[in-house]
C-alpha cells in the first residue's frame, strides 16, 4: 500500500521545491465503516520530511495492523470528557482528585487544545521543561517530582488511549521527564532526638497534642492517625488497629481506606503513649459533655470539638505554625515518620519490624529508603563481622 505527500498553498520553485505553505500526507484508509477503501489525509506539515515521517508511520501501522484512523479529538477533551471520568471506579477518591488537580492546572493550558493524535513527544518535554522553569498558573517552579507526577497521569492516559486504539502508539513513552532520586537518595529531612522532644513538649497542651505524640511515637501517617477510632484502640493492652484513614478531596474530608494491605495492621504502643492517650479522652469527654446534643459521635480520637473529622490540611498547618514559632529546624509533618524510622534504626530495632510498624510493602522498600540515612549501621555491621572473623583479640 502507498501513499504520497503534496504542498497546499505555496509557490513551487524552478528546481522542484515548495517555498511556503504546509505539507499533506495521503494514503487509502481501509477503516472505513462501509469496508470500502477512502483516501485518509493528514495536513499541517511544515516540512515535506515531517509530512513523509508521518506518512511512513501510517503505512507501517497499516501493515502492522496498529492504524488507527484520524479524528479530531483534541487532547483536553480526551482527559475531561472520555479518560478521567472512567477512573473514578479505578482509583481511589484522594487519587482521583490528585490527578484532576494535575491536569487542570498543569496539562490542560498547555495541551489542552491540540489535537490527541498530533500530540508528540516534543509537545510533553516543551511542557515539561516549562514547569520546571515557571511552573503553574501562579509562576512558581515545580520540582522534579511534581513535574514527574504530572508525567505519570499523561503516560497513564495515553497508555489507555492507545489501547483503546484512539492513538497508534504511546507518546509518552519517548518523552524524556525529569530524574528523581530513588529510594534512599536523596537528603532525608529528619529531627534529632532532642529537637523531637522540644516540640512535643511545646505542643502537648494543644487539644491535638495527643495526635503529634501518637505520629511520632509510631511513624503512622497522618491521615491514619486522624481516622483512629476509640474502637481501634486497646488502651489495656496497649495496641491500635489502622483500619480506615481521613483523606482530602477537593478540601473535603473523606473516610477511607488504608493504601495498601500492608497498611492495615496492628501496633504496639508504649506506656508513655497510652496515658497520654487516656488524658486526651478525658479531655474529650468534657468537650462531648459541653457540646450536648450538637455532639456529632463518628467515635474518632482526634475529632473536632463537635466531634467532626479534623482536616488533614489543619492539621498539618499546626504543625507548621508550632515549628516556625519555635524556631526549630524546618521539616514537614511527614518527616515526623521519616524521624520515627531512622531513630528505631538507630536504637536498634530491626529492619522488620520497623518495615511491619510502618505499613510499607516490603522490608526491602524500607531498607532502601532509610539506610543510607543511618550510616552507622554500616559501621556497626563492619565492626560485628569483623569480630566474628578476626576474634575479640586480634
Amino acid at each position: 500500500m502507498k501513499g504520497f505527500v503534496r504542498n497546499r498553498g505555496g509557490s513551487k520553485q524552478p528546481n522542484g521545491s515548495y517555498r511556503g505553505g504546509t505539507w499533506t500526507a495521503y494514503w487509502e484508509d481501509t477503516k472505513a465503516s462501509d469496508g470500502r477503501r477512502h483516501q485518509a489525509s493528514k495536513g499541517g506539515f511544515p516540512t515535506k520530511r515531517s509530512a513523509q515521517e508521518y506518512l511512513s508511520n501510517v503505512l507501517g501501522a497499516i501493515r502492522s495492523g496498529s492504524y488507527v484512523p484520524p479524528a479530531k479529538l483534541t487532547f483536553g477533551a480526551y482527559l475531561v470528557g472520555s479518560w478521567l471520568p472512567l477512573q473514578h471506579h479505578r482509583l481511589r477518591p484522594s487519587t482521583l482528585d490528585d490527578y484532576r488537580r494535575r491536569i487542570e492546572k498543569h496539562v490542560l493550558p498547555t495541551l489542552g487544545p491540540i489535537e490527541l493524535q498530533d500530540l508528540d513527544a516534543s509537545h510533553l518535554d516543551r511542557l515539561y521543561a516549562d514547569l520546571l522553569d515557571h511552573g503553574g498558573p501562579d509562576r512558581r517552579a515545580l520540582s522534579p517530582k511534581t513535574v514527574r507526577n504530572v508525567h505519570v497521569v499523561i503516560r497513564k492516559a495515553l497508555a489507555d488511549a492507545s489501547r483503546k486504539r484512539l492513538v497508534m502508539r504511546n507518546v509518552a513513552i519517548d518523552a524524556d521527564p525529569p530524574k528523581i532520586p530513588g529510594p534512599g537518595e536523596h537528603e532525608m529531612a529528619v529531627w534529632t532526638p532532642e529537637e523531637l522532644r522540644a516540640f512535643l513538649h511545646a505542643i502537648a497542651d494543644n487539644r491535638l497534642g495527643a495526635a503529634y505524640k501518637l505520629a511520632a511515637s509510631t511513624g503512622m501517617r497522618r491521615g491514619e492517625v486522624l481516622g483512629l477510632r476509640w474502637s481501634d484502640l486497646d488502651l489495656d493492652r496497649g495496641t491500635l488497629a489502622v483500619c480506615q484513614t481521613i483523606v482530602n478531596v477537593a478540601y473535603a474530608v473523606t473516610v477511607s481506606e488504608p493504601k495498601t494491605a500492608r497498611g492495615r495492621r496492628t501496633i504496639s504502643l508504649d506506656p508513655r503513649t497510652v496515658a497520654t492517650l487516656r488524658a486526651h479522652r478525658a479531655r474529650q469527654q468534657r468537650e462531648r459533655l459541653f457540646a450536648g446534643d450538637g455532639y456529632d459521635d463518628r467515635d474518632l480520637v482526634f475529632a473536632r470539638e463537635d466531634g467532626t473529622p479534623t482536616h488533614p490540611d489543619f492539621f498539618s498547618q499546626t504543625f507548621e505554625r508550632t515549628v516556625k514559632r519555635l524556631g526549630l529546624r524546618r521539616v514537614r509533618l511527614h518527616d515526623l515518620r521519616h524521624t520515627y524510622a531512622t531513630l528505631a534504626l538507630r536504637a536498634g530495632v530491626d529492619a522488620k519490624t520497623v518495615s511491619s510498624r510502618l505499613g510499607h510493602a516490603t522490608v526491602a522498600f524500607t531498607l532502601d529508603v532509610y539506610t543510607k540515612a543511618v550510616p552507622q549501621l554500616d559501621r556497626e555491621a563492619a565492626d560485628k563481622i569483623a569480630d566474628l572473623i578476626f576474634g575479640d583479640g586480634d
